[in-house]
């Protein structure tokens, strides 16, 4: 499976498509989008990377399957946000990281755990709101440059699902996982699909 197509995969499971700033970080990823404006200096703390992990492997928990701590999900969350994404998703994401640092996130019980995810998943409904509010305004302002240095980024949750996503199913074990890979495919022909057999991935 080719990235655009395993891009598309991950939209579709998110329910849309890809937000802007994790269109732009794939491209700078990819090589095709100039170092300039992306800030080196985010870093995150141990605790704050087990966090990461932990919630990572919440969305994407071992099952039957690989989990994200197994195809190394957290490694490649870190890695993103380092090298791809700009000042306004560093701000969010440390944002959210904080808010689960004084709720003592990884000291909760399972159970603990899911709630505070779950009223993490409600509080991003508004923020999303407020997000595509302020994307709106900036887009109408002559300040643009500078209000999106100042401004907030993509909401935690949003972004932490998106890159859990899209670093399970970049991995060749999370694409296993949920997809007959085909490495050198024979010729092209319709087929019909078993019941619960895997769909094929190129």
């Amino acid at each position: 499976m080719n990235r655009r197509t395993a891009i598309t995969h991950v939209a579709t499971m998110l329910g849309g498509a890809l937000s802007a700033p994790t269109l732009l970080a794939m491209k700078r990823w990819e090589g095709h989008e100039s170092s300039d404006g992306f800030p080196s200096e985010f870093n995150l703390t141990e605790g704050q990377k087990m966090i990461v992990a932990e919630v990572a492997e919440m969305i994407i928990p071992k099952t039957n399957t690989p989990g994200a701590k197994d195809v190394g999900v957290p490694a490649f969350i870190v890695m993103m946000l380092q090298d791809c994404y700009k000042t306004p998703e560093h701000r969010s994401f440390a944002a959210g990281l904080d808010n689960l640092e004084k709720k003592q996130f990884l000291s909760l019980n399972a159970e603990q755990k899911m709630a505070a995810l779950k009223q993490v998943e409600m509080d991003s409904v508004d923020e999303m709101k407020a997000y595509q509010v302020q994307q709106t305004k900036m887009g109408d302002n002559e300040d643009r440059e500078q209000m999106a240095i100042q401004a907030k980024g993509l909401p935690f949750w949003r972004l932490i699902k998106e890159l859990t996503m899209l670093g399970y199913f970049t991995s060749e074990e999370g694409i296993k996982s949920s997809f007959e890979y085909v490495p050198i495919p024979g010729k092209l022909e319709m087929i019909k699909m078993k019941p619960n057999q895997k769909s094929f991935a190129y």
